[in-house]
């Protein structure tokens, strides 16, 4: 979304929430003040959805929220910045339509089951790799109709197309970021 306007943030937050195959039980955020403010508050109240953030200056409590950050939003669109509404609106068809398709039917990530310490050692276990939807399959509450409908979609997606689509639309998009130019910050600073 363009700004981190603190009603903006509400307005998306309930339209991903619709969209869910499942209820949203709760929410973790970074400490930022489009999260950390009255209005998401009110929200998580309303919608019975606990709320936690980080503690200031204690970066670990954001591990995860910061992986999903740069797995889906650094590593994909990098670090310039996106302020034009063209951009925005580019961003937007990306993220709700064949980066998530991609993402949530054909990319299995492994998940963390435990940490055990072997010595001076910490050694992670790992469940076995799974999409989020054959997670979701496994979940007992999930909407089954959202389920059936996720297979379908699933099914009827060709996963190299769509990775075309997304290197496409990418490409696009790049060329709607503010390039901040290096060398005019470099020799303002020396001057």
């Amino acid at each position: 979304m363009r700004g981190k306007g603190q009603s903006g943030i509400v307005a998306a937050l309930e339209e991903m929430r619709q969209a869910l195959p499942f209820a949203l039980r709760g929410i973790d955020s970074d400490n930022g003040s489009e999260f950390l403010n009255a209005h998401l508050v009110r929200y998580c109240q309303s919608q019975r959805v606990q709320f936690t953030s980080g503690r200031p200056y204690k970066k670990d409590d954001n591990a995860h929220i910061e992986q999903k950050n740069s797995t889906h939003v650094r590593k994909l669109i990098g670090w310039d910045r996106y302020d034009s509404p063209a951009a925005v609106s580019r961003l937007n068809d990306l993220y709700r339509h064949e980066l998530p398709r991609m993402m949530n039917l054909f990319q299995p990530p492994v998940k963390l089951l435990r940490k055990q310490r072997v010595g001076s050692r910490l050694r992670r276990v790992y469940d076995y790799p799974q999409t989020p939807l054959d997670r979701l399959r496994a979940c007992p509450a999930a909407d089954p109709a959202t389920v059936a409908e996720l297979l379908r979609l699933c099914a009827a997606t060709d996963p190299f197309q769509s990775a075309q689509t997304i290197e496409r639309k990418l490409e696009s998009i790049y060329d709607l970021a503010s390039h901040r130019d290096r060398s005019d910050r470099v020799t303002s600073q020396t001057a």
